[in-house]
């Protein structure tokens, strides 16, 4: 005759199991956002775009105050519209029909930082821009001046009009393709297909 007895109390058992799956699932997908926050951010460094828009990528697990079986991790952008364009490569097209204005070298940078509009170009370099229509190729916005040794056109001194050269500081084209830089699907991908494994891993070191 086989007699069987349980001696643990399986609502404590059971209670105890889901404590620990709540603190897997946490854990796993609060590892899985920072995993994604940081892949990020290195795409966005990796192609150039600077370590500030790289720190526009922020992460968050929720919920924060206890542990959940339906734990989740949010990982998003401060500069949506810019990381959104360099993950899709979107067509942007001038306002109105207009042009827009795509600074050359010689213009230089926005004091702001950044692109530098032909309006600021004119209050800081005190020179007048000079619209010139070419038929083949994009239309440019010139300057009569110089160039200084940093390569930016500059209002001249001279007064023999020595040195005095026609130089391009913007090309004015009516839209631009912006060229795709980021893969963002992929990381985001990577990220999701750890979870299961990590929670596995989490659950059994939790029980050890």
């Amino acid at each position: 005759m086989i007699r069987m007895e349980i001696a643990s109390d399986i609502a404590a058992m059971m209670a105890a199991e889901i404590k620990a799956g709540e603190r897997a699932v946490s854990k796993a997908v609060t590892k899985a956002g920072t995993d994604l926050r940081t892949a990020w951010r290195a795409q966005i460094t990796g192609a150039g775009l600077g370590q500030r828009l790289a720190r526009t990528i922020r992460s968050e697990p929720f919920p924060r105050s206890k542990p959940s079986l339906n734990a989740a991790a949010l990982v998003w952008s401060k500069a949506p519209v810019i990381v959104g364009a360099h993950d899709t490569g979107p067509l942007i097209r001038a306002r109105n029909g207009f042009w827009m204005a795509i600074p050359t070298p010689a213009a230089g940078k926005s004091a702001r930082g950044g692109r530098i509009t032909p309006k600021e170009w004119e209050r800081r370099s005190g020179l007048r821009l000079r619209f010139v229509y070419r038929r083949s190729g994009p239309s440019m916005l010139v300057a009569e001046g110089r160039l200084n040794a940093r390569g930016r056109a500059v209002m001249s001194r001279s007064k023999t009009g020595r040195g005095v050269t026609t130089v391009p500081i913007f090309l004015l084209v009516p839209q631009v393709k912006l060229r795709k830089r980021l893969d963002l699907a992929r990381d985001a991908e990577r990220a999701r297909d750890a979870v299961p494994g990590l929670i596995v891993a989490n659950w059994v070191e939790g029980k050890l």
